[in-house]
This record gives structure tokens, sequence and C-alpha cells, in this order.
């Protein structure tokens, strides 16, 4: 019956605005989609809404029956739902996309410069500071109890707060941390700050893939998304890199950096259009020792009798390109595939680093060591970044439907840092206990993860969020 209603000027958009309003029941996806026939700028029904032609691509195609089709195809703004990406002005879409990305992975570098920050300051904090070694395992694991705290609220506040002000929020808790740990004299003090940068990362590792994945494309989604990842590399890279040739002092600028301009440029772009892995791809991530290599990797290189500063520095190089080529192949290749093939290659690295540790106390071959340690730990790094580093964060942003994505992803991101917090704080008894133990342990665990994938992790590769609930609920 509404096929046949007439499609006059005047009549397009009432009709537009009737079919569309029940599918948008959130206050900030109307701002994206509010139609232009209820705003007082004189144009009235001439022009559709301007961010749904940046963001969002055509509810119905062109043509298609009934009264949404019919008008798209024909109604006064019937090129920019046939074309929303193409000419000068999709060309403008896709730019706000690349710049809203770009703007929130700032979150993302901040992340890496928090995970990253403990392995190079080690050093200079206990000699400054004069903590032991057991007081600097605190503070390095401690992170992951702020974290904790994040990924628990992380969900209601983008429920409540919206995306943009919570990474708002996000940014200036991590600010106040960085200032903490700077003006630190004691060990308290220096917990706390590194409880507000934990926070600060817990809530930002939630938020900016969820923003990511709903403002993009699918056929970009994934390699959007997978900028999140080849952000943190690059701030933990830059921790590293920078960390090896300055002061802990000084090193806390580099990540008060990302905070400021995440800071501002959130004033630039607009806010998600969708309101919002499981829980197993995120356990199996941290599983596999990522913030044990990450929090004491130089630690872990000078045991293998290697140079700690070399070590991480050839990390921080290596990280960045990988990353970027994973981005890549992310809506090429698949999820599934880059994460069977990460996983395989990260119980490859551990397999190699604990081979190294238990040659050196069977004391067979010590001169190979160190290149044996080196050549598993960059293995590792490598397998992890293309894969197992993004993918589990992206099929997160995925599968969750929209009425349960806040809280199931705030729920996973929680599961994922107690998992972090488990491995960290437990890593130097365990290397106290079998060093080459623990790196078995972490390869077994990256072998199960195989499995796992292999069974239950579904492909969402080219798939709108639509399509995948769709697929999620038949299968």
């Amino acid at each position: 019956m509404a096929a046949t209603l007439p499609l006059s000027g005047a009549a397009s958009p009432l009709l537009l605005h009737c079919n569309a309003a029940p599918s948008v029941s959130f206050r900030h996806r109307r701002r994206w989609q509010r139609p232009t026939a209820t705003r007082h700028d004189g144009r009235g029904a001439q022009q559709l809404p301007l961010l749904v032609a940046r963001f969002l691509p055509a509810a119905v195609p062109p043509g298609a029956n009934g009264a949404c089709g019919a008008i798209a195809a024909s109604g006064p703004g019937a090129a920019a739902w046939k074309a929303p990406y193409r000419g000068s002005e999709g060309q403008g879409s896709l730019w706000m996309v690349f710049l809203a990305t770009a703007v929130v992975v700032c979150g993302s570098f901040e992340f890496g410069t928090c995970v990253g920050y403990s392995a190079p300051a080690q050093a200079g904090i206990v000699s400054d500071i004069g903590l032991s070694n057991s007081e600097y395992g605190v503070f390095g694991s401690v992170l992951t109890i702020g974290a904790m705290l994040g990924a628990v609220t992380s969900g209601r506040l983008a429920d409540i707060l919206g995306r943009k002000m919570t990474m708002r929020f996000a940014a200036v808790v991590g600010i106040f941390g960085w200032l903490t740990v700077y003006f630190a004299k004691d060990a308290m003090v220096l917990y706390a700050g590194r409880v507000l940068l934990g926070y600060c990362t817990g809530v930002l590792s939630y938020v900016v893939p969820v923003f990511i994945s709903e403002i993009a494309p699918k056929g970009i989604r994934g390699g959007l998304a997978t900028s999140n990842q080849l952000f943190i590399c690059s701030g933990c890279s830059a921790a590293y890199i920078i960390g090896a040739l300055v002061s802990w002092r000084s090193l806390v600028l580099v990540g008060l950096v990302p905070c400021a301009v995440l800071l501002v440029g959130l004033f630039f772009i607009p806010e998600s259009p969708r309101w919002l892995v499981g829980v197993g791809l995120m356990i199996f991530q941290q599983l596999g020792g990522i913030n044990a290599l990450g929090f004491y990797t130089s630690y872990i290189f000078s045991s293998a009798g290697f140079s700690g500063k070399l070590g991480t520095t050839l990390i921080g190089i290596i990280q960045i390109p990988i990353t970027f080529f994973g981005a890549l192949l992310m809506d090429r290749s698949g999820r599934r595939a880059l994460l069977l093939v990460s996983s395989s290659g990260t119980f490859l690295g551990c397999f190699l680093t604990g081979l190294s540790f238990y040659v050196k106390a069977q004391g067979l071959c010590t001169q190979l060591v160190p290149t044996l340690a080196l050549c598993g730990i960059l293995v590792y790094y490598a397998a992890y970044s293309v894969g197992m580093g993004p993918v589990p964060w992206v099929i997160m942003s995925e599968i969750f439907s929209i009425d349960m994505k806040a809280i199931a992803g705030g729920f996973v991101t929680l599961a994922s840092w107690i998992g972090s917090f488990a491995i960290s704080y437990s890593f130097n008894f365990l290397m106290d206990w079998n060093p080459a133990g623990t790196f078995f342990l972490f390869s077994a665990a990256s072998l199960v993860t195989v499995l796992f994938v292999a069974k239950v992790v579904p492909e969402t590769k080219g798939r709108t969020l639509e399509e995948i609930q769709r697929l999620l609920k038949a299968t």
C-alpha cells in the first residue's frame, strides 16, 4: 500500500521521516539522520541531511519496492541516496571518515605509549625512586588494574555520554595520569599515576574500535578498524625508541601529546551514528603472553644475554610496518585467515624463545642463545601485530547486536584486561620458576588459539553489521 502513495515533492520528506524514524531509536543516531525538513534553515526538503550522505549508505537500494525505495529513487534527494560515496560529495564523505579515524586513533597511540612506557623507564625509575624489582613489578602491572576499572565502565559511559565525550573524558584522565607520574617522588604516587593511565587505556581500548567500526563503510571497515592496532604498536614503538634516548620523566611527553591531540581533534568530527568477539578471542589474546612481553621486554632480552635497548628498538622498528601490512590484508584475506596465521606465528615465536632459555639452562650452544631469543621474540611480535593484535578488537566491534553492544563490549574488554593483569603480574614469578617453561606455556596457549579460531570464530569480512547479525542468528 505504501508503494502506491503519491510521490510529490512535499510528500517525500514526510514519508522518509516516518519510515526512517522507527529504526533510529537513540539520540545521537538521530543527530546523524535528522531529516532536513525538521531544520529551520530555509532549505526544507531540498536536501538530505549532510551527515547521512557523508557516512551512511542507502538503507534501501535505488529502485527497490516499497515507500522508502520509491522515494529514494525518485524524491528530491534521489542523487544523494543513489551514490553517497561518488563524485566530489563522495570524496568528501570518505575524507570525513578518514579524518574521524585519524583523530580517534590518537587514543590508540596513547594506549601504546602507556603499555610501552614501563620497559624503557625501568632502569631510570628504579635508580631515581629507589624501587625494588618487586615494587617495579607492581608499577608495571598496576596499569591493568586501572584498565579493568576502565573496561567495566567503558560501555556504560559510551551509552550515557556518547563515544566522543567518553574519549574526551579518557583523554583528561590520561593527562592527569601522566602528570602524576612525571611529578612522582615515591612509589605510591607512581602507582596512582599508573592506575589513572590504566583507566584511560581501558576506556579507549573499547571505545576507539567501536567508533571506527560504526562510521566506516563495510568495504574498508576492517582496514580502518585495524588502524587501531597499528597506532597501538606505533605508540609502543615510540615509547621504546624515544625511551632509549631520554630520561623516564621526559618520556612522559610522548604520552601527553596524543591525549592533547585527541582532546582537541574530537571537536572537529561528528558523533558515531550507531550505539552499542567474543570473550574467547580476548582471553586467548592475553594467554599468548603479549603484555608479559610488552611490559618486560628489556628484562627478557637481558635474561637471554641480548641487549635490552637494542632488542626493544628492533621491535619498535618492525611493529609499525607489520601492522600496516596486516591492515592491508584485513579486507582481502579475511579475519579468520589472519587469526590462524598470526596465532601459528605466536606459537612459533614463543616456542623459539622458550627453546633459547632451555638451551641456556642445559649449557648447550650458549653462543646461539641470544640470537635464538631475538628471532623468537621478533617472530612473536610480527605475528601478533598482523593478526592477534588487531583482529579480536575488530571482531568484537562487529559481532554484537546494537542493543547489547555497549554492555557486551565492556564485559569483553574487562575480560581482556583481567587476562592481561593475570599474565603481567605472574610473569616474574613464572620466570623465577622456569623461564623456558614460561614461554612453552605461552606457545601452548597459542596452539589452542589456532584450534579455537578454526572451530568457533566466524568470518565477517565484507559483511554489513546487519548481515553479520543474521549470520550469527542462523548458526
